[in-house]
């Protein structure tokens, strides 16, 4: 057995559940000897997922909003540490029992009820997959141009270049988690690289960091900023709502919770404030070097002289995109659709079923304008999924005392069969979380609550189940 395992973890004895029907060696818990991330491991985790082009663009539709540089930065720091809680909360449970998030979420939902929030969170990251597989598409399609030229002129060139990326996605998913480990610990150290290459050529070539970051914020009041500032905190929270909740996915391989911790205590916040501040800066620069601001990182690199840098940059951005989607996008529906019928479904099952609704969703119909994608997108979301977040937490922590009876998890008839494999009071309690926030959209008076809706559904989903358990 491996010497570093916190002796505080669980291993379940899994042979006698081979004929049920709620169990696949997907969803199975680990054993110790298959827990074999270290605090590097989660930290190249984050790594790998926040350095990519939609963190990297972040910034801009606060600034766009009217937020000075600091602001923004500041805002998307602030927003990370904040999820950074419920983050490490709910992969404690992961760690200590190897369990993923579709299992875990049947303790307070119940072992059929469960799906309702499995499903919840992987139709969300089938959007993300969607969107994240675009923008992969469309920096392939770039390093294809530098490469052949010619292929600027081919008006099917995007869409051949949004289906090869999707069928590079597809071969990770095929090979199964350890593959998406590996990729993201290689990855990691060289992503962080081309961030700080584009810093310093920014700097080198923009005689400093350019206007934007003495640009003054646009708010002429107080008032004016907060109105602005709180749902914009909403959304970034929002951002990495969907990992807060299947983060046992990963953790569930963490050698201990000391680990798990540190590694995403160091991954997340500073890596998103780090990569966002990149953005703010190169991007200050282009106006400078170029008379514009480009916020793309694929229009900006394509723009560039040499080509072996060009090309370069474009497998840097590809690979950074890939590593996101298949750790941020994948891992979970997967599990999610799998955990509908364990039997039937494999994780590469609900991979393949993931990859096939990211397309149907039309992702480009989402990254219209900066708008949509922060107060429609991260906010809508967030308004039905972190209550979830609530829920599990609050029967983790504070209902059952981190104790969880896992065998029952996996069969009907145990103590988490409730009424027929469903919790009425945590299905209710989600509902109540996200009708709480989403009201805010139907009567404008309360539109506050819509703004804060991360913070009101947890709220009122974590209140209402620990009453209504506690009554029970």
């Amino acid at each position: 057995m491996n010497r570093y395992i916190d002796t505080q973890l669980v291993e379940t004895d899994i042979s006698t559940l081979d004929g049920s029907p709620l169990i696949n060696k997907d969803i199975a818990p680990t054993k110790l000897l298959q827990r074999t991330w270290n605090t590097y491991h989660i930290a190249a985790l984050w790594v790998g997922m926040c350095v990519c082009i939609p963190t990297y663009m972040l910034a801009a539709g606060l600034i766009a909003g009217g937020m000075n540089w600091w602001q923004a930065i500041l805002t998307i720091t602030l927003g990370n540490f904040i999820v950074l809680i419920p983050m490490i909360l709910n992969a404690h449970a992961g760690t200590k029992y190897g369990i993923p998030f579709p299992v875990f979420v049947r303790a307070p939902f119940g072992t059929l009820g469960a799906n309702i929030p499995a499903i919840l969170r992987a139709l969300v990251a089938c959007g993300w997959f969607g969107i994240q597989t675009w923008i992969g598409g469309a920096a392939l399609n770039a390093l294809t141009v530098v490469v052949f030229p010619s292929w600027a002129e081919f008006s099917l060139g995007p869409w051949i270049s949004f289906a090869v990326f999707w069928l590079m996605n597809v071969y990770f998913i095929v090979n199964g988690t350890e593959s998406i480990k590996k990729l993201q610990a290689l990855a990691a150290p060289f992503l962080l690289c081309v961030g700080f290459g584009l810093l310093i050529w920014a700097y080198r070539e923009g005689g400093g960091f350019g206007p934007i970051l003495s640009q003054p914020s646009r708010f002429q009041t107080t008032g004016e900023f907060w109105k602005f500032f709180f749902p914009a905190l909403t959304g970034m929270v929002g951002f990495w709502a969907t990992l807060s909740l299947n983060i046992p996915d990963f953790t569930r391989f963490a050698r201990s919770q000391k680990e798990q911790m540190l590694g995403q205590f160091f991954g997340l916040p500073f890596t998103m404030a780090l990569f966002s501040f990149i953005g703010v800066a190169v991007t200050s620069a282009t106006i400078v070097i170029f008379g514009e601001a480009i916020w793309d990182p694929v229009e900006l690199l394509s723009r560039f002289e040499a080509p072996i840098i060009i090309f370069l940059s474009m497998a840097a951005l590809s690979i950074a995109t890939l590593t996101t989607n298949l750790a941020a996008n994948v891992v979970a529906p997967a599990n999610g659709f799998s955990n509908l019928a364990p039997r039937k479904i494999s994780f590469v099952g609900g991979g393949l079923i993931t990859a096939f609704i990211g397309i149907a969703m039309m992702p480009w119909k989402l990254l219209e304008d900066y708008s949509a994608y922060i107060f429609g997108w991260l906010i809508g979301y967030s308004s039905f999924l972190v209550p979830i977040a609530g829920v599990l937490i609050a029967d983790y922590f504070i209902i059952r005392k981190r104790n969880l009876k896992v065998e029952d998890l996996y069969t009907r008839g145990g103590v988490y069969e409730y009424k027929g494999g469903f919790n009425p009071r945590a299905i209710l309690s989600l509902a109540s979380g996200g009708f709480v926030a989403l009201i805010g959209l139907l009567v404008n008076e309360l539109r506050f609550l819509y703004d804060y809706a991360g913070f009101v559904g947890f709220g009122t989903a974590f209140v209402m189940y620990v009453v209504m358990m506690r009554r029970s």
